[in-house]
């Protein structure tokens, strides 16, 4: 199904994509439902990753518990944007449906009154009730594997990047000793 207005596109990697709705639907109150669609992505397991999420969390070095995919970890989305998630979301699991199944789905989390889908009462129950949050990604992950571990780690490496950087500058300000002396 290709993305529209009620499909605002597809996630194709645990880490950076979840990470991105995470830090989008903290920053607007207004967002309290989360559909997953579509077929599961292969490689990385997103929509697996996603329900893990939800039902589970993370772990201290922020990979979701009980994922399969090999990108589910959550790196540069701090622990308090993680854990708002499911409680101003309710995730409504869609996968594998076509899109009359998502188009009820849709249209039963905006009305006033209480709607019965599969299992769930959805109904559009007004802006979360706290400020949202606000932040941005910043560290663009090239190698999970490799990563700082923890929060206590990541200030660390952020340290010692800008020390590299001053001294790569304060070498480029002071004049080079004499080779030939």
């Amino acid at each position: 199904m290709r993305p529209g207005p009620h499909t605002p596109g597809r996630l194709q990697a645990a880490n950076t994509g979840i990470g991105k709705i995470i830090c989008n639907v903290v920053a607007n109150p207004n967002f309290r439902y989360l559909i997953v669609g579509s077929p599961e992505s292969e490689g990385h397991k997103t929509g697996d990753a996603i329900k893990a999420l939800f039902k589970n969390g993370v772990e201290e070095k922020k990979r979701i518990i009980g994922a399969t995919g090999p990108t589910a970890v959550l790196y540069n989305v701090p622990v308090e944007f993680i854990e708002r998630l499911p409680g101003q979301l309710t995730l409504v699991d869609c996968k594998f449906q076509d899109e009359s199944v998502i188009r009820k789905v849709v249209w039963s989390c905006f009305q006033e009154k209480p709607v019965e889908f599969r299992g769930q009462m959805l109904y559009d129950p007004g802006a979360f009730p706290e400020p949202p949050l606000s932040g941005k990604l910043t560290w663009n992950v090239t190698q999970p594997r490799a990563g700082p571990g923890d929060d206590a780690e990541r200030v660390a490496k952020k340290k010692a990047l800008e020390r590299s950087e001053r001294l790569k500058k304060k070498q480029k300000m002071s004049p080079s000793p004499d080779p030939v002396g």
